[in-house]
């Protein structure tokens, strides 16, 4: 078996965000052609990866859900950056920061619905990055 590896670069801004990278990993698995998995990983302690349906309403609802069980104000013991940064440390532990999705003949097996997003509550980091790994089957 091989792999394939490669990092993309995100700009979130300073605003909490669900952003889109299914194209980037498409184009990624594409390229490598073939069956097997694509792990999406991102090296951050405070961003996370979700399979999710994307706009129609379901990424701000993710928002919204996140801003309810963590909100951002100083109940956090880590406390440095903006005020609830802390939250930005736990959203790991339930949006995990990675993802494996099967690829058959180039193409990811994703739902019909389903999109790749980062999931970054994070507004002290604007820049992040996201390893994308092809392992061949």
């Amino acid at each position: 078996m091989t792999m394939q590896s490669t990092v993309i670069r995100v700009r979130t801004g300073g605003m909490e965000t669900v952003h889109d990278i299914t194209a980037a990993c498409a184009s990624f698995v594409a390229e490598a052609g073939g069956d097997g998995l694509l792990h999406v990983f991102v090296p951050h302690a405070t961003a996370g990866i979700a399979l999710i349906e994307l706009g129609a309403g379901s990424d701000e609802d993710l928002l919204a859900a996140l801003r309810d069980l963590l909100p951002a104000d100083d109940r956090w013991r880590h406390r440095h950056g903006s005020v609830g940064h802390g939250r930005s440390h736990v959203m790991p532990a339930l949006i995990p920061p990675y993802a494996t999705i099967p690829v058959l003949d180039g193409r990811m097996a994703l739902g019909t619905w389903q999109s790749v997003a980062l999931v970054d509550l994070n507004v002290d980091n604007p820049d992040r990055q996201v390893r994308l790994s092809f392992l061949r089957g």
